[in-house]
């Protein structure tokens, strides 16, 4: 057979394992994920901009400041923050061939997420219960457009995650073949750096909500 019609070693596809299939070296998989992720950064960027270009506007309380709960807020923040070392040590586990760790740091990832969730719900209904609800005042409705927004977020990426979970327990990944565990990763970790500039803008500036002045007579 002629040598040339055999193609390069490193164009050949073996049974269960990836190659990139863009000439950028990233898989149209990744590629798609890090577009869809851009997209979302400018999503993010116009209501961050619009809470506060609207936090020094006098409002009709109550404000956040008078409802809002660091202490409580910061555990699952904290927790969630986590997740993403969890994430790391499942692609980590994976990438060595070790499919009991993978399965236990995504399960951990997928309920760390699902804490995150939980503590959010609670909070938003003990606001709502204090009178601080989404069609109270323009401070109500561009935080919980924001944080909601982020909490829809981190919903889809626990979808993900339970698909990178079922597919782990059925052996669909090995050491050369995992990428649905990295493209649910970078989707994860995204959702965490977003959470931490969507926190330091809903909480840092939060005091600076004016009170609404009484109309004279």
């Amino acid at each position: 057979m002629d040598q040339a019609a055999v193609p390069p070693a490193h164009d050949v596809v073996e049974a269960g394992h990836e190659t990139p299939a863009t000439g950028m070296g990233v898989s149209n998989t990744k590629l798609a994920m890090w577009l869809i992720l851009s997209s979302d950064c400018l999503f993010f960027g116009a209501f961050i901009s619009a809470y506060l270009f609207y936090r020094g506007r006098p409002q009709p309380g109550p404000h956040p400041a008078d409802v809002y709960n660091i202490p409580f807020t910061s555990v699952p923040s904290f927790i969630l923050l986590m997740s993403s070392l969890t994430m790391v040590l499942a692609l980590a586990a994976i990438m060595r061939g070790d499919y009991r760790r993978l399965r236990i740091w995504l399960l951990a990832t997928a309920l760390f997420g699902a804490t995150f969730i939980g503590g959010q719900v609670f909070e938003f209904t003990e606001f709502y219960r204090q009178g601080f609800t989404l069609s109270k005042n323009l401070s109500g409705s561009t935080f919980f457009v924001l944080t909601g927004l982020h909490g829809a977020h981190v919903t889809i990426g626990l979808i993900l995650l339970a698909m990178a979970n079922i597919r782990a327990f059925r052996g669909h990944f090995d050491s050369g073949s995992h990428r649905g565990v990295e493209v649910p990763g970078i989707y994860w970790h995204f959702v965490d750096i977003m959470w931490i500039v969507v926190n330091i803008s809903s909480v840092s500036p939060m005091k600076t909500w004016a009170p609404c002045s009484p109309v004279s007579p």
